[in-house]
C-alpha cells in the first residue's frame, strides 16, 4: 500500500511541476488509432503492431498505439498551440516485439509522453541541453519531495547532469559494448544525457536503434541516470 501511495504521489507531484516547467498542457490521448491513420509509432521500423477490428464498423482496422509521437504532432496542430506551448498525456501502450524483459522492460508500456512546438532556430545543442537541464531539475525536485514524505526512500540522485555524444563515448571505450559504455559513464557522474542517437558511428553500428522516419537522430538523446539498487544505468526520459 506504502508504494502506491509513493507512485501516485510521485505522478501527481511531477506532471504538476513538469507542466508549468516546460508551459505544458494535459490532454486525453488514445489507446488505439485507425491502422492507416499513419499515427502509430513505428519505432525503429520493424515492429507489428496489436492490432484488431471492430466489429460494428467494416473495415475498422486499428493499432494499439507504440508511443504517440506522430499523434503529439497532430494534436499540437489540432488543437491550435503556439510556439512556446506545449502538451503531455499518461500514455499506456503494448509493444508486443520487446526484446528484453525485466527490471525495467515490459510489453506493457505506462509512460508520460510530451510534445512542444518550437521555432526551427531553436533547432541546435543549447536548446536541447537547456530542456534537459529542465527535465532533470523536475526529476530532481520530484526525488526530494517522495523522500520528505518517505524518508526510508535513497534519493542517489546527483545534482547536475553532464552531456556527451554517443561517438565520444565509443571513443572513451571503444572496446565495449552500448550497454556497457552507458553504464560506466552514467556511474561516473550519476546522471548524463547521451546524444545524437541512431546514425552509424564510426564502428559501423548505431548506439541504438531510433525511429528513422520522425527522430532527428542529430538532435536527441537520452537522460540516464545511475541505479544502485540494480547496479546499472536506467533511462529516464
Amino acid at each position: 500500500k506504502d508504494t502506491e501511495k509513493a507512485i501516485e504521489l510521485l505522478r501527481d507531484y511531477f506532471q504538476d511541476k513538469f507542466a508549468k516547467k516546460l508551459n505544458l498542457h494535459r490532454v486525453s490521448a488514445p489507446l488505439f488509432v485507425k491502422a492507416d491513420s499513419g499515427l502509430n509509432d513505428g519505432l525503429s521500423g520493424t515492429e507489428k503492431a496489436v492490432s484488431f477490428d471492430i466489429t460494428s464498423i467494416p473495415n475498422s482496422y486499428c493499432e494499439i498505439v507504440h508511443s504517440l509521437a506522430k499523434w503529439k504532432r497532430m494534436a499540437l496542430g489540432k488543437y491550435g498551440y503556439k510556439v512556446g506551448e506545449g502538451i503531455y498525456t499518461n500514455m499506456n501502450a503494448i509493444r508486443r516485439q520487446e526484446a528484453v524483459l525485466d527490471n525495467m522492460h515490459s510489453v506493457y508500456v505506462d509512460q508520460w509522453d510530451w510534445e512542444k512546438i518550437i521555432l526551427a532556430e531553436n533547432r541546435n545543442f543549447d536548446f536541447l541541453k537547456d530542456v534537459v537541464r529542465n527535465i532533470y531539475s523536475v526529476i530532481l525536485d520530484t526525488a526530494k519531495y517522495i523522500q520528505t514524505v518517505f524518508p526510508q526512500i535513497k534519493n542517489n540522485l546527483v545534482d547536475e547532469i553532464q552531456f556527451i555524444t554517443s561517438e565520444e563515448l565509443l571513443k572513451l571505450y571503444p572496446d565495449k559494448t552500448t550497454k556497457e559504455r552507458e553504464n560506466i559513464i552514467t556511474k561516473q557522474y550519476g546522471a548524463v544525457f547521451i546524444m545524437q542517437i541512431g546514425e552509424k558511428l564510426s564502428n559501423g553500428e548505431p548506439h541504438d536503434l531510433r525511429a528513422p522516419d520522425y527522430d532527428d537522430w542529430a538532435l536527441n538523446g537520452d537522460i540516464m541516470v545511475w541505479y544502485p539498487e540494480l547496479n546499472r544505468a536506467i533511462e529516464l526520459s
